[in-house]
This record gives C-alpha cells, structure tokens and sequence, in this order.
C-alpha cells in the first residue's frame, strides 16, 4: 500500500494492519508530545518564530531532498500545492507559532494538556461539516476525556503556575490544528505524502520567517548544545517523522479517531516536563488521566 492509497474498511480490520496502525499510534504520540520538551530546550536561546521558521525550512528542504533520492518525488498540480501550503499556514505556522509563543510563560506540560482538547473541538466540527457519525459510545468517550483535561487543567491554572496571556496564545494554536485537522480531510490533497508533507513544512517556513525577522533579533541566538540538539530534534522526529506519521494516520482513520490520540499528550506531556525539566506534577494531575484513558478506549473501540 502505497502513501496515496487509501485503505478501505476491510484492508483496515486486518490483524496485521492493526498491529501496524497500534505502532504508528504509539510512535506518533511519543515523537507528538516530546517535542513541546524539545522546544523548552531550545527557546531560551531562540526566539520562537526564528526557531520555527528555520525548523520548517530545514524539514522541507531534507524531505525533499529524500523524495528526490528515493525517486518519488512528483511535483503536483497547483490545486493541490495550494491545498498543503493552506495546511502549512494552519497545521504548522499558526498551530506551533502561537504555541511556542504561549510557551514563553506557561510550561511544556501545560500546553500539551491544553492542545490535548482538539479531540472534542475536532469531533464537534467533523460531525456536521464531513458528515462523521458521532455515536453515543464516542461521545461519551470524549467527554470522559475532556473531563480529565479538565481536571488537569484546573489543578494547573488553580495553583497559579501558568499565565493567561500565554494560555490564549496556546488556544490559538489549538483552534488552527483543529482547523487543519478538518481541512485535511475535507481537501484530500493526493500525491506523494513525502513530498506534500515538505510542501506544508515549507510554505510553513515562508509564512513565518518575514515576521520572525521583523519582530525578533537574530542576535539573541545563541548556539548552545540545547539549541543545537533541540532544533536537531525538531526538524528530524517532530516536523519529518511526527507528520508524516499524522497525515498517515489520517489517511487511514476518521477525524474524530486520529485527533482522539490527542487525549495521550496530558499524560506524556506530564511526564516528559518531570523528567527533563522537573515541572511539578500533582496527585489530581495523575488523576486525570484515569478518564482520558478511559475515553482514548471508547472512542477507537472497533
């Protein structure tokens, strides 16, 4: 099966492609909520838009290249670069840069449980817009699993470690990857995924860097061993592998299914600020996660 194909009900329910689909899922939502850690280490020596703007133009750049070598590389038709550079601007230059933004006062953890609710804004949308049946089981998996966002979320803001401003930035990004989510789907860009996925990252990268240099300075870079490894991991895990393996995911699943994964990030999220930046992780945090799980299982069920 190749990227552009997409597989029909019966090539999905396959034992072996659900084997495959549960690594892609596991792969996917570790490289997803690893890299809100990864920008941590990167931004104090970087301001965001700059970090995002190179990020991007270096994925772009290293995706096509590899199309090129391993020979599928097929320039598309103008529609369809149009529909990737659109989701450029949503799924990477405005969901990551008001994120990174927003990450400048508030911690990794935090941002990662508020983008965890593109689950339920995604399944709100996706209903009436691509017509995806919401059934009572996945309803009230979603809403089990917004529940444990929420609870995460209050204990977070309650405790008076997080800023507003920054938190409003981070809902903006949210809303773009909800945006990109549905539009991927409505769109249906075809062609080779390698290279689509390079179009986005650098019609992503064009966007954001004549803002990066008109309101950030070059010279606050610092080439530091954190910048270095953080932009590294960035470029090649989260905007090489991490997307290829979501627009993958959402070839072969609904909307509704693949965004529900996003439920896993409070969870990961959590962990990977303890034990890389010792960010406080609470008792009802933890508890939180108990209904997200709960929810992640309704939901995919069959």
């Amino acid at each position: 099966m190749t990227d552009r194909a997409i597989p029909t009900a019966t090539q999905r329910k396959a034992p072996g492609n659900s084997l495959a689909d549960l690594g892609l899922i596991a792969l996917f939502c570790l490289i997803w909520s690893s890299a809100f850690a990864a920008a941590k280490f990167a931004l104090p020596d970087c301001p965001p838009l700059l970090l995002l703007a190179s990020r991007f133009l270096a994925a772009g750049a290293i995706l096509l290249g590899l199309a090129a070598l391993a020979g599928r590389l097929e320039w598309p038709d103008r529609r369809v670069i149009w529909s990737w550079a659109v989701l450029g601007a949503l799924n990477s230059a405005l969901y990551l840069g008001l994120s990174y933004a927003g990450m400048r006062t508030v911690s990794s953890a935090f941002t990662a449980v508020l983008i965890s609710a593109n689950p339920l804004l995604t399944a709100l949308v996706a209903s009436p817009v691509l017509g995806e049946r919401l059934s009572p089981l996945k309803l009230g998996g979603l809403l089990l699993g917004m529940i444990g966002v929420a609870i995460v979320l209050r204990s977070r803001l309650a405790g008076g470690a997080e800023d507003w401003h920054g938190t409003l930035l981070v809902l903006g990004g949210l809303v773009a990857l909800v945006a990109g989510t549905i539009l991927f789907k409505k769109l249906k860009p075809d062609g080779d995924l390698w290279t689509g996925t390079a179009i986005q990252s650098l019609s992503a990268g064009i966007l954001l860097l004549p803002v990066a240099l008109a309101t950030e300075s070059i010279a606050d870079i610092r080439l530091t061993p954190a910048l270095i490894g953080g932009w590294s991991y960035l470029v090649i895990a989260a905007s090489i592998g991490g997307y290829l393996l979501w627009f993958r995911l959402l070839q072969t699943k609904t909307a509704t299914e693949a965004s529900t994964l996003h439920f896993l990030m409070p969870p990961l999220g959590l962990a990977f600020g303890w034990l890389l930046f010792r960010e406080p992780v609470s008792l009802v945090d933890c508890l939180g996660i108990v209904p997200i799980a709960i929810g992640i299982a309704m939901v995919t069920r069959g």
